[in-house]
């Protein structure tokens, strides 16, 4: 019995596997396509060739063009918080946002690729595919959460304003990244730039939130 149980967790295992290897070429070969194509002009029949594997395994893999897109953003957007958690760790309030702010220049920078086709398919959303538009509504939120999350720490820790707008200036970080990332699709090859509105967004921020003294320059 132990023996069988142990070739069983072997089998499940080495089929674990085999299925995440697949998907990685599949999220290679779409993220390539995507670059190429533009999302419109990419086909799951060409995925699945693209990948290495047969015409018909991206189409039973992700039954729809939604389907598919639906699976490069998760998991890019998986990708990106493991980083994000890596870099924020026990940072609070303007440290954590700062952080965040620099980990999001070095993804868009170093990711290349996969995080082009990542925001290409974020701005499709936009389109009626409910699917695509659902994923997408919930990674905003998420970080809407997670910057509302570092500010009220900042706050608890009495580094931060106490009255200040959190959802308010959560949102507006939010859309600020997403204004910086439409440029970079845009002008690429503005990294200089897009560096430097990662760094105004900082400064502006840590602006907004900075306790009462230091806004007014009154004593401690």
């Amino acid at each position: 019995m132990a023996a069988t149980v142990k070739i069983d967790q072997i089998e499940r295992r080495t089929q674990a596997e085999r299925t995440a290897l697949s998907d990685q070429r599949m999220l290679d070969a779409a993220v390539a396509l995507i670059c190429e194509r533009g999302a419109a002009g990419t086909t799951l029949k060409e995925v699945g060739e693209r990948a290495g594997y047969s015409r018909g395994l991206a189409s039973y893999r992700f039954r729809s063009k939604g389907g598919l897109s639906a699976f490069i953003i998760r998991s890019i957007g998986e990708s990106w918080l493991r980083e994000l958690r890596r870099v924020v760790k026990d940072k609070v309030g303007v440290d954590a946002i700062a952080a965040a702010t620099d980990a999001h220049f070095r993804f868009i920078v170093e990711g290349s690729d996969h995080i082009r086709a990542f925001y290409m398919l974020w701005f499709d959303s936009i389109g009626p595919d409910a699917e695509v538009k659902q994923v997408v509504a919930n990674i905003h939120e998420r970080r809407r959460r997670d910057v509302a999350a570092w500010i009220q720490t900042g706050i608890d820790a009495g580094r931060i304003a106490p009255d200040v707008d959190i959802a308010g200036t959560a949102e507006q970080f939010c859309a600020a990244i997403i204004g910086i990332v439409y440029q970079w699709l845009v002008t690429p090859d503005a990294q200089d730039h897009i560096q430097f509105l990662h760094e105004s967004l900082k400064r502006q921020t840590a602006l907004v939130l900075s306790p009462a003294h230091e806004q007014t320059g009154s004593p401690t």
